[in-house]
């Protein structure tokens, strides 16, 4: 009898990218009073990540949007009018996969991180997106209530998440942790998942997003935070996530090659509550690494110790102070579509 089950793969986000969503802070969002301090970083990114892949802008004025990043190559740019609540398109903006070797993008349910804030608007992006065309590929959706910044692939079968994220209550509570396993493998094509049940960063709003704590740099390789200061209110839980790392084994049986990344000297906001400032929240893309950087002394050793972790890419560092202020950074904040997934980058804009 001919086999027709389906063949379902999770890329990894070093493998070759169409484009990179951005959507863009405006001044009916939580931003509105840092905007002017925002907007640069924004800017910042769409530059950079132009310089090696189209960049996907979705704005709620189109015309700001054009004022603000027109500068652009019209190849490398397309900017799309479709109304937001924030701008975190890590977490709102479909995941890419294949689908018997073709792409595919699935589109989850967004719910303002376990009902934390309202996300109505942003919830219907992915949505909107299609029907403006700006996709060449499949749409479907995926049924449960997930972000993309609650998952890391190696490309190869294995996802790492936290149980803190992806088993929150107010997520899928219909599903218990066996459940929603099978539901994952079944949705990527995996053949196992590692869950972390330690590691947090003050100041987070997802309930610890993987792509804060720990990210793959390779199959075999996986870069996280590490905190060596015992006084630090992070430091057990950390050492704890570390401890999990270390007892992961690769597919092959294998121990991961384990890179820890420097602790950041505790950043503030205003109103003196930690932000959860992170340097995995990097950012892959054609050719480069994006990594975000907080005026700090460890700064220039995370850079170094990317760029030995991805010798073959230009590694940047783009200036996220602001954007810890609203409790994430660069990776958070953009979106990349495998390589078949995005239509082409003429200039269009729609109004829903």
């Amino acid at each position: 009898m001919q086999n027709t089950a389906e063949s379902v793969r999770l890329p990894a986000e070093w493998e070759p990218q169409s484009a990179v969503q951005l959507t863009l802070p405006h001044a009916d969002t939580d931003w509105g009073p840092v905007l002017p301090d925002v907007l640069p970083v924004f800017v910042q990114i769409a530059e950079t990540i132009a310089r090696f892949e189209p960049v996907l802008v979705v704005a709620q004025d189109a015309d700001a949007a054009r004022q603000l990043l027109g500068h652009l190559p019209p190849n490398r740019l397309q900017i799309l009018e479709i109304p937001s609540n924030d701008s975190w398109a890590r977490d709102h903006g479909a995941i890419s996969i294949e689908r018997d070797g073709q792409p595919e993008l699935l589109n989850f349910v967004f719910n303002g991180w376990g009902l934390k804030f309202p996300a109505n608007k942003d919830n219907l992006i992915t949505t909107r997106l299609r029907d403006a065309h700006a996709f060449a590929c499949p749409v479907r959706h995926g049924g449960l209530v997930l972000e993309g910044g609650g998952i890391e692939s190696d490309g190869q079968g294995t996802l790492l998440a936290t149980a803190e994220c992806l088993l929150s209550p107010n997520r899928n509570p219909h599903l218990d942790a066996a459940e929603l396993e099978a539901q994952l493998k079944t949705l990527f094509g995996l053949q196992r998942v590692l869950w972390l049940h330690h590691g947090y960063l003050e100041g987070d709003d997802t309930d610890s997003h993987i792509d804060t704590l720990a990210r793959f740099c390779s199959p075999d390789t996986i870069a996280y935070v590490r905190c060596t200061d015992p006084a630090d209110a992070h430091f057990e839980a950390l050492q704890a996530m570390e401890q999990e790392l270390q007892s992961f084994r690769t597919l092959s049986g294998k121990p991961y090659r384990l890179a820890p990344l420097p602790w950041p000297d505790a950043c503030y906001g205003p109103d003196g509550e930690r932000l959860p400032a992170t340097y995995a929240n990097f950012l892959l893309i054609n050719g480069a690494v994006l990594v975000p950087t907080y005026n700090l002394p460890q700064d220039q050793a995370a850079l170094e110790i990317l760029q030995a972790l991805f010798p073959d890419r230009e590694i940047i560092g783009i200036p996220c102070r602001p954007l810890i202020l609203q409790h994430g950074s660069l990776h958070c904040v953009t979106m990349q579509y495998a390589a078949g997934t995005t239509a082409g980058f003429n200039e269009k804009t729609i109004v829903p």
